[in-house]
Parts: C-alpha cells; structure tokens; sequence
C-alpha cells in the first residue's frame, strides 16, 4: 500500500512536460503562414498574366523580398515542428526516431536555404 496521491504518482510523467510551448509556436507559425500566403497568392494574382520581367521586378522590391524569404523561412520551420510531432507520435524506436528527426531536419533547413537564396539572388539581381 502506498501513502503517495494519484497526483504525486504522475507528477512529472506523460506528455505534459513542453508540449505547451512547441503548441503556442506551432500555431502562432500556422497564422504567419496564414497571412503570408494570402499576400503572396494576392500579390501574384495582381500580378496577373504580367511578363517574367514584371514579377522579377516586383520579386525585386525589398518589400516582396523580405515578405518572400519570411514566407520560405517560415513554411520550412512551420513544417519542422510538424514533421517533429508526427516522428515523435508514430516512430517508436528511438534510434530510428532520432535519424529521421535529423533527416528531416537537415532536408528542411536544405530547402529554407535554397528558397531564400532564389529570392536573394533575384532581390540583388544576380544574372544566371
């Protein structure tokens, strides 16, 4: 028989221990996307059947260009913790666990790179 509380048993167990922070900055990156997708989908239909000059020009402004690399930089994070949360919930071995935790992340942080690079190089005007 054990005088310890059902509360005292649990206290420190389960999921309850930094889930609530990863949760807030989930969502709080899902209504970035929210609000930055909608400009970029607004900005392109504008844009309308413009020339590949003309959306170079607008991807050139520093305003589309700084709005453009938050929204790479964004979605790839975005998807990091929700890639996380998946490994974490369905892979059970945790050396298997931790190599496709690394893989992903590594593929993610490829991209964000590659995407603000593309944008950089047309913001500067970088010739191919």
């Amino acid at each position: 028989m054990s005088l310890r509380s059902p509360l005292r048993r649990v206290t420190g167990l389960g999921s309850a221990k930094g889930g609530a922070g990863h949760w807030y900055v989930q969502r709080v990156s899902a209504a970035a996307l929210v609000l930055l997708g909608c400009w970029f989908v607004a900005a392109l239909a504008s844009l309308g059947g413009a020339s590949h000059a003309n959306v170079v020009g607008w991807l050139a402004s520093p305003i589309s260009s700084a709005l453009a690399v938050l929204l790479v930089v964004t979605a790839a994070y975005h998807a990091l913790l929700g890639l996380q949360v998946v490994l974490e919930d369905y892979v059970a071995d945790h050396g298997k666990r931790l190599a496709a935790l690394l893989v992903v992340k590594f593929a993610l942080v490829v991209a964000a790179v590659i995407g603000v690079l593309a944008v950089l190089r047309i913001a500067f005007g970088v010739a191919a």
